[in-house]
């Protein structure tokens, strides 16, 4: 008894108290415990030795890439050639599986609902992921919880554009127009809650002013009503008006991205003359939830490679995205971010999911 020793390990005295060691304890309870911590840690070399030959062995069969939009589309072309080059490298084909519908939504639900073993990724947009879970009554998916972030592949921006004959040549210009003219100015908008919308409301909401929104079937009806004068304002992507805005037809305000593009650096956001004011587009990869990390990492090395290729980058710029690197944890803060944004955006205006 005077040898007995007790372990308390920073447990309560009740459980220190079964942890107690004396030299008289029965032999046959040793055996049995070592006998048991030795089953458990083969068990735990054995489930460790497995995900690393998994890793190791990886792909072993195709990879499927499921794109959410109609081929030909921007993220189809870009799916396809980073695509390609994964496949060149890893010696696997690389099946793009187009699964249009509901803005994205169908496909990214497709992607959720996949095995999480790496063989099936999703291409997901800032719309389908942070945006659409708020300005939508419902989705089929749960954007936290359902995806494994695996690379952030580009980035794109829209332009705010207003008829050439415009009182304001510029965003502060405008706002000072729109404050002295409270709920005058228009805007055209082709979906109600989407990210030009969206990316106005923003704007009006941080400088403090109101507008008429008026919604669109197309985007070709805004430019047409813009360059004709008959509306003010519209949001669109600038590589559908690059040639007006060169001829004159209509005025680039600002940008939507953070940062001016490299590749047009005269063209100059709209945070410069908005203090906090960034509504970027992006195009991303994201895997089912619970994706073993090793195997994300991998894919994320290999879309990486794939898009600091000259021939990857061309094809971006070629339809005005600006190739982005970063690992997956960058992606998903960016994620989780843009979705908070948005979420206290639409709580803030009192904007109605549709």
């Amino acid at each position: 008894m005077g040898n007995c020793q007790r372990h308390h390990f920073g447990f309560n005295s009740n459980t220190a108290s079964r942890l107690t060691r004396c030299n008289y304890q029965p032999m046959g309870s040793h055996v049995m415990y070592i006998k048991w911590s030795g089953k458990l840690f083969l068990s735990v070399l054995l489930v460790m030795g497995s995900l690393v030959a998994f890793a190791q062995s990886y792909p072993s069969r195709p990879i499927k890439i499921i794109v959410p939009y109609t081929p030909g589309d921007g993220p189809d072309v870009i799916a396809r050639l980073i695509g390609s080059k994964i496949s060149e490298r890893l010696g696997q084909p690389v099946l793009i599986d187009n699964k249009a519908g509901a803005s994205g939504q169908i496909g990214l639900d497709l992607t959720a609902k996949s095995p999480p073993d790496g063989y099936t990724l999703g291409v997901g947009l800032v719309t389908n992921l942070a945006l659409a879970p708020h300005a939508n009554k419902s989705i089929p998916y749960d954007v936290l919880k359902d995806f494994t972030p695996v690379a952030l592949g580009a980035m794109n921006y829209l332009a705010l554009v207003a008829r050439p004959d415009a009182p304001f040549k510029n965003v502060t210009e405008m706002i000072q127009w729109a404050k002295a003219n409270p709920g005058k100015m228009t805007i055209g908008t082709t979906s109600s809650g989407g990210l030009p919308h969206m990316s106005f409301e923003l704007l009006a909401h941080i400088s403090g002013f109101k507008f008429l929104n008026i919604p669109y079937k197309g985007n070709a009806p805004v430019v047409s009503d813009i360059t004709g004068g008959r509306l003010d304002l519209g949001v669109t992507s600038y590589t559908s008006i690059a040639g007006l805005a060169d001829a004159g037809k209509l005025k680039v305000l600002g940008i939507t991205n953070a940062a001016r593009d490299p590749a047009l650096p005269n063209l100059p956001t709209i945070g410069e003359s908005v203090s906090g004011y960034a509504v970027p587009g992006w195009f991303s990869f994201v895997a089912p939830a619970g994706t073993p990390p090793d195997i994300v990492n991998k894919l994320n090395d290999e879309i990486n490679r794939a898009i600091k290729l000259p021939e990857v980058q061309k094809s971006m710029s070629t339809l005005g995205l600006i190739p982005q690197t970063g690992t997956p944890e960058d992606l998903g803060r960016l994620l989780r971010s843009e979705y908070e944004k948005f979420g206290k955006l639409v709580k803030d205006i009192g904007y109605q999911p549709q």
